[in-house]
């Protein structure tokens, strides 16, 4: 996934979040049991957030990886033209 689209699927969770928790604000149950569902909903978006933000990390890890080896290769590359060119003007 791209970053917009990983930041569009963050802030759909986020207003999910706060528009259950409105919700629940106005639903007909006692304050208890209010606060207890806010609590548990509280907690699901947390470790949903919590998973979201471990899949960017491992994605960024990769990307670096990619990168790193990526960087290698046009170094090496490099080189090898370099010491062509060397060659050549010897």
């Amino acid at each position: 996934m791209s970053d917009d689209t990983n930041e569009k699927v963050l802030w759909f969770i986020a207003g999910a979040a706060i528009g259950s928790a409105v919700a629940l604000l106005f639903a007909p149950q006692s304050g208890e049991q209010t606060r207890r569902l806010i609590g548990e909903q509280a907690e699901k978006g947390r470790d949903k957030l919590a998973e979201s933000g471990r899949d960017l990390l491992e994605r960024g890890r990769d990307l670096y990886g990619k990168g790193r080896q990526v960087a290698e290769e046009a170094a090496e590359l490099f080189d090898q033209g370099r010491k062509l060119v060397d060659k050549t003007k010897s």
